[in-house]
């Protein structure tokens, strides 16, 4: 029988497999994806777009899974000041690439979004 903190550690393990083969599989379909719109004479400029949009699209997707990994392993291990201090570090980076990876999305920052949204609800 597998104990909890050993079942919690290979969950952290498997959500952190699946950030990474998220964003691996992320990275060929948005490769695909541009060279066939290559084909489709499309300019260099919407290109550029195209692949570094998808490509912010896989990498947050992906953040997403790493940062639940973490926090996951985090709560099954032995927490001390550091282990806390370490993960709050790694939460906040990969917080703030989500935020910016979310800016090359949408066009404007996720607390903009709300106040779109009740603009064009009057």
């Amino acid at each position: 029988m597998i104990d909890f903190t050993s079942f919690v550690q290979h969950a952290g393990k498997l959500l952190d497999a699946a950030g990474v083969v998220v964003i691996l599989i992320g990275v060929v379909m948005s490769t695909a994806a541009v060279i066939a719109a290559a084909f489709q004479q499309k300019s260099v400029h919407d290109l550029y777009r195209m692949y570094r949009h998808n490509l912010a699209r896989s990498i947050l997707i992906g953040l997403e899974f790493l940062v639940a990994g973490d926090i996951i392993r985090s709560v099954a291990g032995n927490l001390s000041v550091d282990s806390v201090v370490i993960l709050a570090v790694i939460v906040a980076i990969r917080s703030l690439l989500g935020v910016e990876f979310e800016m090359e999305i949408e066009g404007r920052w996720p607390w903009q979004r709300a106040k779109t949204k009740k603009a064009s609800d009057s």
